[in-house]
């Protein structure tokens, strides 16, 4: 199956402003798209990574589109272009794993959903030729809503991995405790290790 990871290559993850500097956080997303890229191609599909500007992606693993507008727009045009169903991946599951992306494809239905939290949507499988993606707002309900108006069948699938997106200082803790791949390497190497107090899990960053 063709897997669209959108990926904002430039002022990527701006809410880790307050513990990474700029290029850091350039640096950690590119991490986090290696990590999501090799859980794809570890489940037997083909990544194609949607990028707003060129990003240095091996091109063994993933042709890298460059495409600059809107994410919804965006998208929406990868997946009028394919031939048959798609997936979208977002670029900050770095806690995806080959079997949670297989278990997403695997599902079936017109519209299948791994919802984020806070109503995001963070991983969709589209089956039905008039579906189309809506990211703004509860993105989870809007999809859920557009599918009714086309009158196709939805699936959900309740997977911690990806329904993690590491997108606020606190999401670090979960990669670390978590993630096994680049992005959990790259932040141990920059000095961030788990800190726990009174029984809750954190993280901080050794000088």
């Amino acid at each position: 199956m063709r897997i669209v990871v959108p990926f904002a290559a430039e002022r990527p993850k701006t809410r880790l402003a307050g513990v990474l500097s700029a290029d850091e956080r350039t640096a950690f997303a590119e991490a986090m798209l290696r990590d999501v890229l090799a859980a794809a191609v570890g489940a037997g599909h083909d990544p194609e990574v949607l990028a707003t500007a060129p990003v240095a992606v091996d091109a063994a693993v993933a042709p890298v589109a460059v495409d600059e507008r809107p994410l919804s727009e965006a998208v929406n045009a990868a997946l009028a272009a394919a031939e048959g169903p798609a997936a979208v991946l977002m670029s900050d599951l770095a806690l995806a794993t080959p079997e949670s992306v297989e278990r997403l494809c695997s599902t079936p239905g017109d519209v299948v959903i791994a919802s984020g939290r806070g109503g995001g949507t963070n991983a969709l499988v589209v089956r039905h030729p008039a579906f189309r993606v809506d990211y703004h707002g509860a993105s989870y309900l809007d999809h859920r809503r557009i599918a009714r108006e086309i009158g196709a069948t939805v699936r959900e699938v309740d997977s911690m991995r990806l329904s993690t997106d590491v997108d606020e200082p606190e999401d670090l803790a979960e990669l670390l405790v978590h993630g096994d791949g680049a992005a959990r390497d790259w932040l141990e190497d920059a000095g961030f290790e788990l800190d726990v107090r009174e029984g809750r899990v954190g993280v901080r960053r050794v000088p």
